[in-house]
This record gives C-alpha cells, sequence and structure tokens, in this order.
C-alpha cells in the first residue's frame, strides 16, 4: 500500500488503520503543498475498492477496479475543489514524450503520469458534481474533446508513432488550459456539495465510494455547513477526503468529525528524488512548487517585476499601461500568474516603512487584493479591467494614507 506515497510518515498509520477496519468515514489530509496529499488521497480510493484477496491494495494489482483507478476512471470517486491543474500537466507531457521518444524502460508510468495529471483535472467537471449548472453546455464539449484525445492514449493500446502522439498532447492542453481558465472556481460552489450528498447515499454495486474536496479550506460558509449536514449522519458506504495545506482555516465543527493525517515538509534532498521519480526530471533542483514553476510561459521573478513597478506607479499617482503589464506576463494564462502578480504586491508593499497608517493601509489592500483575485478567478472578469480596478482601489488608499 501507498507505495507511490513517498517519505510521508501518515502513509504508515493511514497502512495500519485500513488493514485493521479502523479507517472512519471522515478524515482529512492536512500539510504543506505539494507534500502528496492528493496522491494519497486517490491511493486510499483505489486501496478501498481493491477486489484481490491476495496483497489487497499493492500498486501492482491488476484487478479491474484498480485499474480503474490508476487510471482515474473509476465511477465511485468524485474529485471537487479548487486546484491550478496546468503545471503539473505540462511537467508530466514532457515526462512522457521524452519516455515515448527515448523508449525509456519507465515508459508505461510516464504514459499513467500524464492521463492522470489530466484526469486530475477533468474529475472536477463530472456531470454529476455540475448536474443543472447554467454552465455544462459549454463545458461538455471541451471535456468530449479530451476524452476522445485520451481514449487514443488509453494504456491498453498501443501507442500511435511520436508525431503524432506530441500532437494528441498538444491538443488535450490547449482543452484543459480553456477547461481551466474558464470554468474552474476559486471556492466550492454549494451545489456541488448538494450533488454530491446525493450521490454518496446512492448504494454501489462496487464497494466503498470515495468523495475527495482538495483544499476544504477554500470552501465558503454556505458549502461548509453543507458538508457539515453530510458529516454529521454520513452514509454508511461513503468516505470522505478532505485535504488542506491550512487546517487552521477548516470550520472547527468540520475538524471535530474528521480524523486528521498530518503530513509534513520534505527535504531538499526527498523532494529532488520525487522529482526523478515522478516526473524522472534528473537535473531539476530545488523543490517541487519550483520545478513545477518551470512551466509557467514566464518566470515568477519577471512577474514580480511587474509588480513592483505597477506599485510604484500606485505611489507616483500614473496609472501604467496595462496592456503592456498584461502582455508582459503572458496574459496571465495560467491563472497562478495572477495570483503570484498579486502576492508581488504583497511583498512591494512589505518593504514600506512601518507605522500605524502604513499598517491600517496594508490591511486594506490586503482586503483589496482578495477582492480583485475573486473578481478574475471566480467572476470571470478579465484581468486587464481588474488591473485598472485595482490601481484606482490602492491609489485611493494611499492619498487617504498621505492626508
Amino acid at each position: 500500500m501507498f507505495d507511490n506515497l513517498l517519505y510521508q510518515n501518515a502513509s504508515l498509520l493511514l497502512h495500519d488503520d485500513i488493514a485493521h477496519h479502523r479507517l472512519p468515514g471522515a478524515i482529512l489530509l492536512a500539510g504543506p503543498a505539494s507534500s502528496g496529499k492528493l496522491t494519497c488521497a486517490l491511493e486510499i480510493a483505489r486501496i478501498l475498492s481493491c477486489t484481490a484477496r491476495e496483497k489487497r491494495g499493492s500498486w501492482l494489482c491488476d484487478c479491474p477496479s484498480c485499474r480503474k483507478n490508476k487510471e482515474l476512471a473509476s465511477t465511485n470517486v468524485l474529485l471537487a475543489g479548487p486546484r491550478d491543474c496546468s503545471l503539473e500537466i505540462l511537467a508530466a507531457k514532457k515526462a512522457f514524450l521524452t519516455a515515448a521518444c527515448n523508449n525509456a524502460p519507465y515508459l508505461t508510468a510516464a504514459r499513467y503520469l500524464f492521463l492522470r495529471s489530466v484526469r486530475k483535472l477533468t474529475m472536477r467537471f463530472s456531470q454529476i458534481l455540475w448536474e443543472d449548472d447554467d454552465k455544462v453546455p459549454k463545458i461538455a464539449p471541451v471535456m468530449q474533446a479530451i476524452d476522445e484525445q485520451m481514449e487514443v492514449l488509453d494504456p491498453i493500446k498501443p501507442l500511435p508513432e511520436n508525431e503524432k502522439i506530441e500532437k494528441i498532447c498538444d491538443d488535450i492542453i490547449k482543452q484543459t488550459d480553456k477547461l481551466e481558465s474558464t470554468f474552474m472556481y476559486d471556492s466550492l460552489p454549494i451545489q456541488q456539495i448538494r450533488s454530491a450528498s446525493r450521490w454518496a447515499h446512492m448504494k454501489s454495486p462496487d464497494g466503498k465510494k470515495v468523495f475527495i474536496i482538495e483544499n476544504a479550506d477554500r470552501m465558503n460558509e454556505a458549502a461548509r455547513n453543507a458538508l457539515l449536514k453530510i458529516l454529521e449522519e454520513p452514509p454508511e458506504d461513503t468516505v470522505f477526503i478532505l485535504t488542506t495545506s491550512r487546517r487552521g482555516a477548516v470550520m472547527p465543527t468540520i475538524l471535530s468529525r474528521v480524523r486528521t493525517y498530518q503530513f509534513s515538509e520534505r527535504s531538499a534532498k526527498e523532494q529532488a528524488e520525487v522529482l526523478e521519480r515522478v516526473f524522472h526530471a534528473g537535473s531539476a533542483s530545488g523543490t517541487i512548487d519550483a520545478y513545477l514553476q518551470t512551466f509557467l510561459p514566464v518566470t515568477p521573478s519577471q512577474v514580480q517585476a511587474f509588480s513592483r513597478s505597477f506599485y510604484a506607479s500606485v505611489e507616483k499617482g500614473s496609472l501604467p499601461v496595462i496592456q503592456d503589464i498584461v502582455k508582459g506576463c503572458a496574459g496571465f494564462e495560467p491563472r497562478i500568474l495572477f495570483k503570484i502578480f498579486l502576492t508581488g504586491i504583497l511583498d512591494a508593499q512589505k518593504t514600506r516603512e512601518l507605522s500605524p497608517r502604513n499598517v491600517e493601509s496594508a490591511a486594506k489592500n490586503v482586503a483589496v487584493l482578495r477582492d480583485v483575485y475573486n473578481n478574475v478567478s471566480v467572476y470571470n472578469q478579465s484581468p486587464a479591467a481588474a488591473l485598472e480596478n485595482l490601481w484606482r482601489e490602492l491609489f485611493a488608499v494611499y492619498r487617504l494614507e498621505r492626508r
């Protein structure tokens, strides 16, 4: 069990609890970003559904249920919650294409890596979760285009020629970029909790169901309360797995109804081994997050330079050329670039001289930045319009501070 979860003691506790039938119906996997929490949640789902009599839960198990779960194609698993998926997909694509071109011994593993990275995104757009949503007619053709291309890469089928593989991967990424940038939410909608609740209460002939909510700390109050109602009287045949990198931000009443398994920050050496074993990135150094950010169209340092320039324009009272910023930051696609930009403004603000008035202004600016981010990520406002509004809001706060 948990063969692909590296350097996390939580896997030992989970192994023991599952083996002795002590796993509760609701758990929380808490720890730093990129520490393997989602990998662990998906492994729990696979292990609970494994039908093998011997060596139950082994990664090498070839029972029908494990095959579906390894492809992230099981109908007994729902995955929800906000996540930036694009960089992992790009890193997995690189590993897959490199393995295919070199006919590497890890080709099968790299093939699964790419398929799973894409499905970590597409699973969040399950018809079960999005039923009755008015966006479904727009989401459906994007999902169909991805599914058709993914069918060609099905692990049970022979791989096409390398040139065709590359074209298929490029086409998939175009569609996943569209799916994530247009329809991914920043806060889990309450309707999806309600839809998942109905699904969880339906009996399944294939054993345990698992509902995974990633970044559970990023639910709004209505969604948290809806989840709490389910956890108060959980369905007997469904396991709820929540993940978070900010346990303190999870509602206390939810924490009281889940068992927490704590994940730790891996050392630099351990992260390097994860990068090598998962992405076969032999020359990579630094953290997993730093490696994934190498797949951004512009570097974080370039985006942060635009942040500093933008904040300096606020202090000068001179509106910058917004389109130049948007262009220089690759249109803020993927959306993580917009988050890096806003974080850069916070960092620029911290360099100012500390005074009671500055502290008050800083608090107001944090609220302004949060609203701007929500306008882009939740309400799909264009980054250009959002930055114009941001400049005016920050300048208004700065002008009050100087009176």
